[in-house]
């Protein structure tokens, strides 16, 4: 089967009629942002649809859907267990894929959206056990074991990157892109209100949902060249890093984190940033050059997968932190930023790698997979009995 994912959806979607206000859409999406902002923009765009969320007990989903969409939880796990937790997961899926089933049947829903992850495993086995369509987005570049397992029993799999179609032979995957938040539309204007100069070159760290304690050193380790040179650095911390006040400079910002993101991104000249799938997508849409620090701990390593797409068309320079020294970063961050750079006119290097982030975005990803929900989810259809 061919393995390049599609560029467009599929024609007969450009022609699909409106449903009924009775569409009924359970979408399963739990754990990190990556996971969860996705859906809650596809969501979004589905306003016509009554939709619930399958979400697992006291992850991120339960702070954000919570008086948005009816919440749903069952008690799934990861499955890099071994020896005899292993066997406790097992048990666990099964128990966690009799309750979907039941609760696909009671609320009659006519079909599921998941955004991938260990939620993912019971939501599309009961669903495929009823008869019903499962459109699974994969956002990573190198698909995680769910989608990679799964992908073949999903009615659609839509991917971020392209490059994702690779590791899916037997599924026909459809390039749609990783939806963002819905700050980061383009066309919103975004009010920047931390008390940096205009003309000042800004560095923004990001540690990503993941952890960044060893970025977060290096940075510190770094930061009194880069503000002898002009610079401001906004320091997202996290909130799980020891040193977080460990630095204080009137050019030196750190917060545990920032809502406006877009706002932020759109306002610096270079990122210094994980690779996580939802973080890079971000970057994209608002053109932002940046230098990327895989999570080293990353499930099979997948956020180095993400990374290459950026460094492969110029977008980006990859770093494995095992490899980056205080000295590397710092004549790194100062080669970019030092060549004749003011904020209204950076260097050429940074323009290049702006114009390339910019062309790995597709600003209409949610739109996109919203049309593929609709294609899927016809009016009327019903569970097994």
């Amino acid at each position: 089967m061919n393995n390049s994912p599609d560029s467009t959806l599929p024609a007969a979607i450009s022609g699909v009629t409106a449903v009924t206000p009775s569409t009924r859409l359970l979408v399963a999406a739990s754990g990190t942002g990556g996971h969860v902002f996705p859906a809650i923009a596809v969501a979004e765009c589905l306003s016509d649809y009554q939709i619930e969320w399958l979400g697992v007990p006291d992850r991120l989903e339960s702070q954000l859907i919570a008086g948005r969409y009816p919440v749903h939880t069952v008690a799934a796990e990861g499955f890099q267990k071994r020896g005899l937790d292993s066997l406790r997961v097992g048990f666990k899926l099964i128990a966690s894929i009799w309750q979907a089933r039941r609760l696909l049947q009671r609320g009659r829903f006519q079909g599921v959206f998941t955004t991938g992850g260990y939620i993912a495993a019971p939501a599309v086995l009961a669903a495929r056990s009823l008869g019903l369509p499962v459109i699974l987005h994969e956002s990573n570049a190198l698909p995680g074991k769910v989608t990679r397992f799964l992908g073949p029993w999903c009615s659609a799999v839509a991917v971020g990157f392209e490059e994702a179609a690779t590791y899916l032979p037997r599924t026909k995957a459809i390039h749609t892109g990783t939806p963002v938040r819905s700050q980061f539309q383009v066309g919103t204007s975004h009010v920047f209100d931390l008390p940096i100069p205009n003309d000042a070159p800004l560095i923004v760290v990001i540690g990503g949902s993941q952890g960044a304690v060893g970025v977060n050193r290096l940075v510190r380790q770094c930061a009194s060249a880069w503000f002898d040179a002009g610079c401001w650095v906004v320091h997202l911390t996290g909130e799980n890093d020891p040193d977080a006040k460990s630095l204080q400079h009137p050019q030196y910002l750190a917060l545990p984190f920032y809502n406006n993101m877009a706002g932020l991104l759109q306002r610096a000249d270079l990122a210094i940033s994980r690779s996580g799938a939802g973080t890079l997508t971000e970057l994209a849409i608002t053109h932002t050059p940046s230098l990327l620090i895989p999570y080293p701990h990353a499930a099979e390593d997948h956020q180095t997968y993400n990374a290459a797409v950026f460094t492969k068309v110029g977008a980006a320079k990859l770093f494995q932190q095992a490899d980056l020294t205080p000295d590397v970063l710092n004549a790194e961050v100062l080669s970019l930023l030092s060549r004749g750079h003011t904020h209204t006119h950076p260097s050429l290097t940074l323009q290049t790698m702006a114009q390339q982030a910019g062309s790995l975005a597709v600003p209409d990803s949610a739109e996109q997979l919203a049309q593929l929900v609709r294609h899927w989810l016809a009016p009327g259809r019903s569970v097994k009995r």
